[in-house]
């Protein structure tokens, strides 16, 4: 999974961001409207190419001006760097408008007129906003506050990851943020409210583990006694590392405790009180078939997320195909490595026995992060034999912070900022080492890793001559359709050298396969969210709670787990029929660069371009 992450640029404001796209049309008028002295061909599609950058450079910075926690994840520190996002329905309206507003200014551009990139930028800013206008119909159709990633734990993780404090002026803007939390929390229990008046509650088991983050946040110093609490020791301890005067610092603490029991305590208070109330009208419907025009929803998500027309009985069939088909491939690893028994008793195997896991303890841990480590940096020697595009932005591997690590997901990678100042991020949650088995170490480094997402998200930052919104575009089927691609890449770049290891791989295939199936069956089928983790446990060897863990975050957040197998296919799809079609001319570090080359693309849309390149190799 992946989400961005920040770094710093100067505090300034860009001056685009003070341009209006219709000022920006009205300089540059559609190539057809052009003086005589101007039309040369040439110089025409030129033109036109040019001034529709333009347009997207200034729709990518209107934006941007409505979101100050997008501008503090890219890097940027200005004037709105002390600000949350407006989480108000007014706002959500707003920014519909303003797309469509877009999209008609869009129209007005001669699409012949422009060069074969400039085409490409446009179809796809046409279909973000067309995806964005069909979506906004069902704007309550989540849970704004859920086990993963609500307000609660991004609230406190935005703040401690992304807030970078390198100045007096950051210590204040991080003040300025905790006393803007109650402002911002009435804001989402608002939402919160209208949901629940048209019957959109997350279900019962969603509360325990909300609660209990929430109240993890208010927990020490200063709402009580005892040590310091998450966002105060976050806090001291970069200010600490301020070159200020003591007294200034000392200052600063003190603004920010106040800040923290004027603002933060009451506003997660508030959260915690709603919820419990909330708590006792929740049942155990898991699908959003239960929802407000539950059936249409869920084939919009499933197209938004998979970029394809397939219908729910076809994911759930493809799933059941491919899980046949792994199962077929863990039998013969099993055949190989001499077990005996059949392939639940494999699965218990693995999941038990003692040498396929780290100790459940501090040191365990430590192995777990220096090994993936060491996998990243085994796998960074072997990237230039693969790809001629490198991510210049480094790397990092951390553990999931402990205050969000009970309800976070098994791993997950941030972006980096936009100018460098901050690297990638591989997350990993080891608050249960069961669920961490040191089979699934590769493909799970490799996949948020190298030559994973880091590979994909930095390059893509990286590119130039390239539109931003291209750039920043996410398009859920390319994104985790790459990552698993590049689990199995990595038997082809000679790793997974050992059968365990590969079955570990597989094993990972397996899950994504097994998505399919339990998804489409929560949500379409009507599947319990006990009969979802009972099939994951029997088809799968994966632990109790990691099965559950899992089938929580599917309720959550239905359709995204099914973009994962769908577009790992498409890629090597195409993948083998350039090399079919090419022959001896095919060029596996080409084929890489040209899937990477554009950005996040939709499906369809990569498919044709693949074709094109091919037909040109071919040429």
């Amino acid at each position: 999974m992946t989400f961005p992450m920040s770094g710093a640029l100067p505090r300034a404001v860009s001056l685009l961001a003070t341009l209006s796209v219709a000022m920006l049309l009205s300089a540059c008028e559609p190539a057809g409207q052009q003086s005589e002295e101007q039309s040369n061909p040439q110089s025409e599609t030129q033109s036109e190419s040019e001034r529709l950058t333009a347009f997207f450079t200034a729709s990518f910075e209107e934006d941007l001006a409505r979101s100050p926690m997008r501008k503090s994840y890219l890097g940027i520190r200005d004037e709105d760097y002390g600000k949350w996002n407006d989480a108000s329905d007014a706002h959500a309206r707003e920014s519909n408008e303003m797309t469509r507003r877009q999209l008609e200014a869009l129209e007005a551009f001669d699409f012949e007129a422009l060069d074969a990139d400039a085409q490409l930028s446009y179809r796809l800013f046409a279909t973000i906003g067309q995806r964005s206008l069909k979506q906004f119909q069902y704007r309550f159709h989540n849970y704004p506050v859920n086990q993963m990633f609500g307000w609660h734990s991004q609230i406190p993780s935005f703040l401690i990851n992304i807030h970078r404090i390198d100045s007096l002026g950051d210590a204040e803007d991080y003040i300025s943020r905790l006393r803007g939390v109650q402002p911002l929390m009435a804001q989402v229990i608002k939402g919160m409210e209208t949901r629940q008046g048209m019957g959109i509650v997350p279900p019962k088991f969603v509360f325990p583990l909300v609660l209990g983050g929430a109240r993890n946040v208010i927990a020490g110093a200063p709402f009580m006694e005892g040590d310091d609490g998450t966002l105060l020791s976050d806090f001291k301890g970069k200010v600490e590392k301020l070159d200020l005067e003591d007294e200034v610092k000392t200052r600063l603490v003190e603004d920010a405790s106040a800040a923290l029991l004027a603002s933060v305590g009451p506003a997660f208070e508030a959260l915690i009180t709603f919820m419990e109330a909330q708590e006792k009208i929740a049942n155990d419907d898991a699908g959003v078939w239960k929802l407000p025009q539950g059936e249409s929803y869920y084939a919009a998500q499933l197209a938004n997320y998979t970029t394809t027309d397939l219908t729910a009985d076809e994911i759930h069939q493809l799933g059941l195909d491919n899980v046949a088909r792994i199962h077929g491939e863990m039998r013969a690893i099993m055949t190989e490595v001499g077990f005996e028994g059949d392939l639940q008793e494999f699965f218990t195997h693995m999941r038990d026995g003692d040498q396929y896991h780290y100790g459940d303890t501090d040191e365990g841990r430590s192995a777990y992060l220096e090994d993936a480590r060491a996998l990243i940096d085994a796998m960074r020697l072997r990237l230039p034999d693969y790809f001629g595009l490198l991510p210049k932005a480094d790397l990092v591997v951390k553990r999931v912070e402990a205050f969000r690590e009970q309800a976070a997901g098994g791993a997950f990678y941030q972006s980096p900022a936009l100018d460098g100042s901050r690297p990638g991020t591989y997350y990993v949650n080891l608050k249960n080492m069961a669920d961490r088995p040191r089979y699934g170490m590769e493909s799970l480094a490799y996949h948020e890793g190298l030559p994973g997402h880091h590979m994909q998200l930095a390059i893509a930052q990286e590119l130039e001559g390239v539109p931003k919104f291209q750039r920043m575009a996410r398009f859920t089927a390319y994104t985790e359709g790459w990552g698993l691609y590049s689990e199995y890449l990595g038997r082809d770049m000679g790793f997974y050298q050992d059968p365990y290891s590969n079955f570990g791989r597989l094993a990972a295939e397996l899950w994504r396969a097994c998505r399919l199936v339990v998804d489409t069956g929560l949500h379409s089928k009507r599947w319990t969210r006990e009969e979802a983790i009972a099939y994951l446990l029997e088809n799968t060897p994966a632990v109790s709670s990691g099965a559950t863990d899992a089938i929580n975050r599917y309720i959550g957040f239905a359709g995204q787990a099914t973009a994962y197998l769908i577009g790992k296919i498409k890629i090597l799809e195409l993948r083998e029929t350039a090399k079919d079609q090419l022959g001896d001319a095919f060029d596996v570090r080409a084929f890489h660069d040209e899937v990477l080359r554009r950005g996040p693309l939709p499906l369809n849309i990569l498919e044709e371009e693949i074709e094109n390149w091919i037909a040109a190799q071919a040429g």
